[in-house]
């Protein structure tokens, strides 16, 4: 039997790689995997090789081989390229990459694709309605920006450890409003409980340069409280549990937000 031709890889089809890539676990890159079998299958390529180029990106990944993994060693110019574009706009290729793989998946703009439950893609309404088109193409780069720091921290709370994803938040590091460029940037983010996340952006808490909870003189001022103190004391001077790949903090970032946010 004659084997059926290749799918070339195209510009659209990296970037839905990419996407992924944000957003599964380095050992979820099997042909076997279902995620990767109804996208390849969306993408009119077979799993196996969606499979190899997700682990073709992971060669490029830094975090990864600074961690002795080194993926697979196949990773074209192509890849190479698109790997370099994509970490350097993540602001607008983000978002793009998102928009591309919702409509392999879906015609129906009310819904996003969410990527929490690791064997099974769901289509998913957003928590707030929208109807202007400017407004959908932020809500899909938000999207892409909670499911890949939510995702890269395991679905945990950082610091609390906490895994109900209604009660998570993908927690930006540098403000939003401040920073536009690094608002989808997964190194951006920590995934903290909506407690933590109110707490954190406050400036109630935050990291030191080894990645340890610091609590502020000022949320101190409201102890003893035992309520909120057994939310916030055990985890003072302990590190946060960090991701495994793309997402882990930019040292930079944590800085910024411990000399300008922090309440000290």
């Amino acid at each position: 039997m004659a084997k059926a031709p290749a799918v070339k890889w195209t510009r659209e089809h990296l970037l839905i790689a990419l996407n992924l890539y944000c957003k599964l676990p380095f050992g979820s890159f099997d042909r076997n995997n279902p995620v990767v079998k109804e996208v390849a299958a969306k993408m009119g390529r077979t799993s196996n090789s969606l499979a190899m180029k997700l682990s073709n990106l992971a060669s490029l990944d830094p975090i990864q081989r600074a961690r002795g993994i080194v993926g697979l060693a196949g990773a074209s110019r192509q890849d190479r390229q698109m790997w370099d574009k994509f970490q350097g706009n993540l602001s607008v290729l983000g978002e793009e990459s998102e928009q591309l793989l919702h409509d392999l998946l879906t015609n129906d703009e009310s819904k996003e694709v969410d990527f929490l439950q690791r064997d099974k893609l769901r289509l998913v309404a957003p928590s707030a309605p929208t109807e202007s088109q400017a407004t959908v193409k932020v809500r899909r780069g938000q999207q892409f920006f909670r499911q890949a720091v939510l995702t890269a921290y395991d679905i945990r709370c950082c610091i609390s450890g906490i895994n109900v994803p209604r009660l998570l938040v993908a927690s930006h590091i540098r403000p939003w409003g401040i920073f536009p460029g690094d608002r989808l940037n997964p190194r951006n983010g920590l995934c903290l409980s909506t407690l933590h996340d109110a707490a954190f952006d406050a400036g109630l808490i935050t990291l030191d340069g080894d990645m340890n909870v610091l609590l502020s003189k000022r949320l101190r001022q409201y102890f003893p409280q035992p309520a909120l103190e057994q939310n916030f004391v055990p985890f003072e001077g302990k590190p946060i549990r960090l991701p495994e790949k793309l997402a882990e903090p930019n040292v930079e970032f944590v800085r910024f937000h411990r000399e300008e946010v922090f309440q000290g």
